[in-house]
């Protein structure tokens, strides 16, 4: 179809795009990342972007913000913001925009926050940098925000750093600072795909209340169709660097037109009914047992009483049959993230057992526990912070079986093999972590925990980042493989639709509890915990009249 509609009057257009293209350098997949794209933003209005990962959506909002990188540039087009063409535009003039006329919420929370500033500083930087505020009202502003995003104890929240911060809170650090200045046009890439469904919905709320009440215009690119359900008031679909549909909500959700966009429709994960048809288990003993288990984190100076006690995993127990999966679901700061790296042993426990294969690993030394690391493998949940940006994705795949003996030419089939399989073409062995997008970077973590062929896997969010094409994809890939190899699964996750579609049991936790556990069709068809029941209909899209739309096209 045609890449553009009409250009609306310009007194309702906060941003225009006609005829961008941007290129890509030589020897990647395509030419241009985006090619020949035109859209309006119309003022006070919700404009989801949605496409697989890879389509040019990321591209696309970064050119809008003068943020491209210097080995993609914009070749042809313009960018019309408030009726001034943005493109070529001196850089000092564009960054009087950012933040105070159009400002972004990044996909990728950790590398955009300063690790050296507190969240707090980091929240003021903004303001400071338009000249907006005394110090006092910046910091009074910082934690308003920081109350409006829905971070627990503002006050100490202020004075934290990113690293102490769950996935969840970052981005809601993220938001805050894009929102600080509450600017006309807001940009939100992926804003809600590290946050559990009780906190994407209240994020989705402040988005749409600011919205309202600033008449701001947002552009929201999404893989989550659920999202797209609850907010938008028109859709955009990319695909390869091309728009192939366009139209208000309703039209594009209800009666799409491409088959594109019926694909990506058919493969939305819905809650479902059924109980996973279990994998035969070899053995009655457990692979994992997990006894009672402690983590706790301080912060602050014990002097005068200010230190901070956090039971982030407090007196866990479960037991993991071979070739069963796991699901543990619950709100950021849950403790879900924290259970995985104790399991893994990348934190130590404070009390409890953690028994792999009848033997209390939770005791062991580094030194000890080295020779059983290829056995109990991770996916991050972050991609970008676990892959060695200097090492190409060859060498991140090869040389952690390289040094545990396996020949250099295997491990260099294998991993090309498990690229195939996760989506990557072949080019992907000799490139960069920095050359792919959020989700292709996932895509290369899952490929480097299967190259050791474990008997344990524990995936954090494993498929947070992935559209909903290639997450299926993905699912359909890990129950492949364990259905082949009997490989057990602990599955962290937020999306409780793939959990009930992947686990075998659920458990939920809360503050570093379980607090209900069980088969999917118990935890979301009669869930005992009023916990749970506020997790379930907190889900998006799936108590919506969208939600029905997207289930009548799949």
């Amino acid at each position: 179809m045609a890449s553009g509609n009409p250009a609306a009057a310009p007194a309702d257009v906060a941003l225009s795009v006609r005829e961008l293209s941007v290129s890509l350098p030589q020897g990647m997949e395509r030419t241009y990342a985006i090619e020949n794209i035109s859209f309006d933003l119309k003022r006070g209005q919700i404009l989801c972007i949605i496409g697989e990962s890879g389509s040019g959506k990321s591209v696309t909002a970064n050119a809008i913000m003068g943020l491209l990188p210097k080995v993609i540039r914009v070749t042809s087009g313009a960018i019309h913001l408030n009726g001034t063409n943005i493109v070529g535009l001196a850089p000092e003039k564009l960054r009087s925009l950012r933040g105070r006329v159009v400002s972004m919420i990044f996909q990728d929370p950790l590398s955009a926050l300063n690790p050296l500033m507190t969240v707090g500083a980091q929240i003021e930087e903004v303001m400071a940098a338009h000249d907006v505020g005394t110090p006092a009202s910046r910091r009074s502003r910082a934690i308003d925000l920081l109350i409006e995003v829905g971070l627990p104890d503002p006050q100490l929240m202020y004075h934290q750093y990113p690293f102490r911060l769950s996935g969840g809170q970052r981005q809601r650090v993220m938001i805050a600072m894009a929102l600080a200045l509450e600017p006309a046009i807001l940009i939100a890439d992926e804003p809600t795909t590290a946050l559990d469904v009780t906190t994407q919905a209240q994020i989705l709320k402040l988005i749409r209340d600011i919205q309202r009440r600033k008449w701001m215009s947002v552009m929201f690119i999404t893989h989550d169709f659920g999202v797209v359900a609850e907010i938008a008031d028109s859709v955009l679909v990319m695909e390869k660097g091309h728009i192939v549909e366009q139209g208000g909500a309703v039209q594009v959700l209800q009666s799409p037109s491409h088959p594109y966009t019926r694909r990506l429709i058919a493969a939305v994960p819905h809650l479902t009914g059924e109980d996973r048809a279990l994998v035969e288990a070899p053995a009655n003993e457990p692979i994992l047992k997990v006894e009672g288990l402690v983590k706790t984190y301080r912060s602050g100076s014990a002097l005068f009483g200010k230190q901070r006690i956090v039971p982030a995993v407090n007196q866990v127990s479960f037991d993991l049959a071979p070739g069963h999966t796991l699901g543990v679901v619950g709100e950021s700061g849950s403790g879900k993230s924290s259970l995985g790296r104790l399991l893994i042993k990348l934190l130590d426990s404070d009390d409890g057992r953690i028994l792999f294969e009848g033997r209390d690993v939770a005791k062991l030394s580094e030194a000890e526990f080295r020779p059983l690391r290829p056995q109990i493998q991770m996916i991050f949940q972050d991609p970008f912070a676990s892959l060695n940006p200097r090492s190409t994705v060859g060498q991140i795949l090869t040389v952690g079986p390289a040094a545990h003996g396996m020949p250099y030419a295997k491990a260099c089939d294998q991993a090309r093999s498990l690229l195939s399989r996760v989506g990557l073409d072949a080019g992907a062995f000799g490139r960069y972590p920095h050359e792919f997008s959020g989700g292709q970077r996932q895509r290369i973590g899952i490929a480097r925990a299967l190259m050791f062929k474990p008997k344990l896997l524990i995936a954090d969010e494993a498929v947070s980042a992935l559209d909903v094409s290639i997450q299926a994809q993905i699912l359909k890939l890990l129950d492949q493989i364990q259905r082949e190899t009997g490989v057990s699964m602990i599955f962290i996750t937020h999306d409780l639709r793939v959990a009930s579609q992947i686990c075998d049991e659920i458990a939920v936790m809360h503050k570093g509890r379980v607090v209900e556990s069980g088969p999917p069709s118990q935890i979301f068809l009669r869930p005992q915990s009023a916990y749970t029941r506020e997790l379930v209909a907190a889900i998006p899209g799936e108590q919506q009249g969208g939600a029905r739309a997207l289930a009548a096209n799949s």
